[in-house]
């Protein structure tokens, strides 16, 4: 008998037997049982997830000539064993990995002007749609947006962000989710089951960890494991056969830190450093490690823990020994070495200084060796401060006070008229600390920006140069084209769009204050006419020119510029350079 593998021999083959997709398999019946389909679906998410599998799924349901109440195939008709048995005309797929040229997509639009024959709906199946050509997307977006009422198509890719937004927004997009520890165990458990094979929890969360969400990867590992064991799949054997660092080096190194014997630890990671495991794998197994015991203190968030049962309780007992103080510690000791660790010289000794401060952190301060060099610091600092001689503040309290004169004018005053400060008594004299602040108070308070004054009616209030006048200055047509630019650059985010067509048009004086102003189409005229007042405004207070008026008018079409394509514009320059069209012909070139 041949032998197949877990991956494709459990494969779902209806919706109740997707495992970890719940909400958008209910989605996907209800959509059949109503019969409100959309003509174009996209399915992405992570590898090994059920992406493709649900689209077969669907597609089967769709065309089944008598699908169940909840939206499943009946897999008895004519449509459903014609799919089983591989021989449907109605369901097509296309690997786009392989097939991304414009001359695979135009052969499956050919394929989608035929009617079905037996069904409902020629259903289209695109795997890694992502890969497609730019081309082919543009060839393939046409049919997308239009196409006829007998096709559905199904993408499904991995890099949704790859998909032009075209294509994007004519699609409903179904996100499939990574597959939990805990799903991944009970599908396993199933598996195992079927295929008489005893298993230790244990080793399922191993193998489901190392999938890292995916099913179809858990599905392979879990054959691979099976091979190895010979029917009896152990937790010693898993870590062996896939080279995974066991989890009791990180139960011993928290115990071991909270005993302080950093030597102990020390012994432990040169093992493990002999078995081939890399220092930084280390590291990050013992953050995660360390974030489990976290978790497991309290049971608010004891569910986030994705083991099993057995190491849940291993969780929760270590984590009755260690302290949330400790736990935080080592959690930014650790992070602090995993983001050292790529550009470290000397990554052996990074790992081992990290695991002791670890070790040392609950080790009292007053020990030999503690490693507390910041507490050393902080009282040596202390001694210092005690020292420092008055006295010494004497020239800082002179200069500070020569600040205040030469800033503000009424401090000036002050100090002319006060009494010279050699004979006052030293007790009246003021400290160094209310002097420095008193006069640097005053230096901030006297240079602190004035409030602006706000002009009603203009688009920017923040120039305090800007203030109207009642006077009819004089200006040119170039002060009125500069002011009119930089009007356009303070108008708000809100009139981003004319403000962008204002800057393109150009304004010209007529009859002197009168400005007139040209605009290209009816949109941009009415867009003018609803702020007219407020420009007016704004030429008038910086133009310094009471009497200004402003006229708005649409250009004819005569004087609006045709706007070229690229293709216009190349055809352009040849008829105006002839030596254009001979260096694309010497150069073989072709228009994109």
């Amino acid at each position: 008998m041949e032998y197949i593998v877990s991956a494709r021999k459990y494969r779902p083959t209806s919706f109740d037997t997707v495992v970890g997709q719940q909400a958008l398999t209910t989605t996907l019946k209800n959509a059949v049982s109503s019969g409100k389909l959309a003509h174009a679906y996209l399915f992405c998410g992570p590898r090994g997830v059920g992406k493709t599998t649900c689209a077969r799924i669907f597609a089967k349901a769709i065309n089944c000539m008598s699908p169940t109440a909840n939206g499943e195939a009946c897999g008895q008709c004519e449509s459903c064993q014609a799919f089983n048995e591989q021989r449907s005309f109605n369901i097509f797929e296309l690997d786009a990995a392989s097939n991304n040229s414009v001359e695979h997509i135009k052969t499956l639009m050919e394929q989608t002007r035929i009617p079905p024959q037996v069904g409902k709906y020629k259903v289209f199946i695109i795997d890694e749609v992502h890969m497609l050509s730019t081309a082919a997307f543009n060839a393939f977006l046409k049919t997308l947006e239009e196409p006829p009422a007998h096709v559905i198509f199904i993408l499904a890719t991995t890099e949704k962000h790859k998909i032009l937004p075209t294509i994007l927004s004519r699609c409903q997009i179904y996100d499939f989710e990574r597959m939990t520890v805990r799903d991944t165990i009970d599908h396993l458990k199933k598996v195992a089951q079927q295929e008489n094979i005893t298993v230790e929890e244990e080793a399922l969360a191993v193998i489901a960890e190392k999938a890292d969400g995916g099913m179809r990867d858990a599905l392979s590992i879990f054959d691979q494991a099976a091979s190895f064991c010979q029917g009896n799949i152990t937790y010693q054997k898993v870590i062996e056969d896939l080279n995974v660092l066991d989890a009791d080096n990180y139960f011993r190194i928290i115990d071991l830190a909270l005993e302080n014997k950093a030597m102990d630890i020390m012994v432990l990671l040169n093992n493990v450093i002999n078995k081939g495991f890399d220092g930084g794998l280390l590291i990050q197994g013992l953050a995660k490690h360390v974030r489990n015991v976290l978790m497991a203190r309290d049971a608010q968030t004891l569910p986030l823990l994705e083991v099993s049962d057995q190491q849940r309780e291993r969780y929760q007992q270590q984590a009755q020994k260690c302290q949330i103080p400790f736990l935080y510690q080592a959690l930014r000791l650790i992070n602090q070495c995993d983001i050292n660790y790529r550009q470290s010289s000397n990554k052996r000794l990074l790992v081992e200084l990290t695991l002791i401060e670890i070790a040392q952190i609950t080790q009292p301060d007053d020990c030999v060796g503690s490693g507390r060099k910041p507490r050393r610091l902080k009282s040596l600092f202390k001694q210092l401060t005690s020292t420092v001689q008055p006295k010494k503040a004497a020239p800082q309290v002179a200069a500070a006070e020569r600040v205040v004169p030469s800033t503000t004018p009424t401090s000036t005053t002050s100090t002319a008229s006060a009494p010279n400060p050699s004979s006052q008594s030293a007790s009246k004299r003021p400290t160094l600390k209310s002097t420095v602040s008193m006069s640097f108070k005053n230096v901030l308070q006297n240079t602190r920006p004035k409030k602006m004054t706000v002009i009603p009616g203009t688009f920017d209030a923040s120039d305090p140069n800007a203030a109207p006048k009642d006077e009819e200055h004089t200006f040119s047509q170039q002060d009125l084209e500069l002011q009119w630019m930089l009007m356009c650059n303070r108008m708000p985010q809100k009139l981003s769009g004319i403000a962008t067509r204002m800057k393109n048009m150009n304004p010209v004086i007529t009859d002197f204050p009168n400005v007139e102003v040209t605009a290209d189409n009816q949109v941009a005229l009415d867009q003018l006419e609803q702020i007219k007042g407020s420009i007016i405004a704004t030429l008038k207070t910086y133009l310094h020119n009471k009497a200004i008026t402003l006229s708005l008018c649409l250009a004819d079409k005569e004087e609006v510029a045709p706007i070229l394509s690229r293709r216009e514009q190349y055809e352009q320059m040849e008829k105006e350079n002839p030596s254009i069209a001979k260096l694309r012909e010497l150069l073989n070139l072709e228009l994109a």
